[in-house]
């Protein structure tokens, strides 16, 4: 674990300002059919959930008369939101969410990692392939392999940490998937975008995970 630092409690990030660690747009992964390559984008992304991903509204005529409306009442502009569906195990763990445009499986770095570790052991990777199984029922052609931590430490050695961990599970999926159609976008984003409070330990446990993103393409 990380030496615990005073840190800035105003120092918050942008949401929509993404971390890009490295220049490096290729990063092949070996496994056991071939090679694998996950490409990152040059320009800067965001963590799953924090894009609009809900369609377009239908358009709504405000002067139909079914629409009942008391006199001089007018409509507001139509919104549609997202429905999102989120289960966790009772540990913790593992967190899936589902809307109407991505899954998003959340893994919590103690399960994956030893301490202040990017190294996977076999209990691990039985994890991550359960996930590229549902990979491969969506057919999703991009994956997103996200990384966090906490806001112990520096945060320098946050943001190296969370982007090697991600690579590490990027590198599963890659031979689990076997899949050269597959574009896979690996980032670490440090102590950014917390989900939890990181005043405790169970808030900075939350915070300390690898999520894995793509697009919902089967019923």
């Amino acid at each position: 674990m990380r030496q615990a630092m005073t840190r800035n409690p105003t120092r918050v990030a942008p949401p929509r300002l993404a971390l890009v660690l490295s220049a490096a747009t290729v990063m092949v992964a070996a496994n056991l059919y071939g090679a694998v390559v996950a490409r990152a984008d040059d320009g800067p992304s965001v963590p799953p959930g924090t894009e609009a991903s809900a369609s377009a509204p239908v358009e709504v005529d405000p002067n139909d008369p079914d629409l009942k409306l008391p006199e001089g009442a007018t409509l507001t502009e139509p919104k549609v939101l997202d429905i999102k569906a989120i289960v966790e195990d009772k540990s913790g763990d593992e967190r899936r969410e589902d809307t109407n445009a991505d899954v998003t499986f959340a893994l919590q770095a103690e399960v994956l990692f030893g301490k202040d570790s990017a190294k996977l052991g076999a209990a691990a990777k039985a994890r991550i392939a359960v996930i590229a199984g549902e990979i491969k029922t969506q057919n999703a052609s991009k994956v997103r392999v996200f990384g966090f931590t906490d806001n112990l430490g520096s945060s320098a050695h946050g943001d190296v940490l969370s982007r090697q961990r991600a690579n590490a599970v990027q590198a599963v999926l890659g031979q689990e998937l076997s899949d050269a159609n597959i574009t896979y976008e690996v980032r670490g984003y440090g102590e950014q975008f917390p989900i939890a409070d990181n005043s405790t330990e169970a808030g900075r446990k939350k915070n300390r995970r690898v999520e894995i993103t793509f697009p919902r393409t089967a019923n």
